[in-house]
């Protein structure tokens, strides 16, 4: 069986079949590293995990820079909130001309150190409510 392929405007969709999804997990990942560069192998072992376990995977690029509006949407916040993040110099950026750009690298670096704290907090939460035989 082969998967089903639509190709769209700027798009393609691949649907796999439940019997590929099957031979995911079947994949020798030795072989897959030493077949193709590090970095890729990385992300077609990722994409194999999470088909194999059901999931859907979307797969896209993104551009070195960003503008604030994209950057914004990305961390799930509005652009004003990360206008104050760049003033307060939470989040590291510069000037093209008039417009303020950022890294993709320094915007994903925060969402991930943001995540963190978040997780942190949920488990002080978790622990705390232990503590005090909270159930609700």
């Amino acid at each position: 069986m082969s998967a089903v392929i639509d190709r769209g405007v700027g798009k393609t969709t691949v649907t796999v079949t439940s019997d590929q999804v099957s031979q995911a997990s079947a994949v020798d990942l030795a072989a897959l590293r030493a077949a193709v560069p590090a970095e890729l192998a990385g992300v077609l072992i990722e994409v194999l995990r999470i088909v194999a376990a059901g999931g859907t995977v979307t797969v896209g690029s993104m551009p070195d820079e960003l503008t604030t509006t994209a950057a914004a949407d990305l961390l799930g916040m509005s652009r004003p909130t990360l206008m104050k993040l760049i003033r307060d110099e939470q989040i590291v950026a510069h000037k093209v001309g008039t417009h303020t750009r950022l890294n993709t690298s320094d915007v994903l670096a925060y969402r991930d150190r943001l995540r963190e704290q978040q997780r942190a907090a949920l488990w002080e939460l978790r622990e705390f409510e232990q503590a005090e035989d909270l159930d609700y």
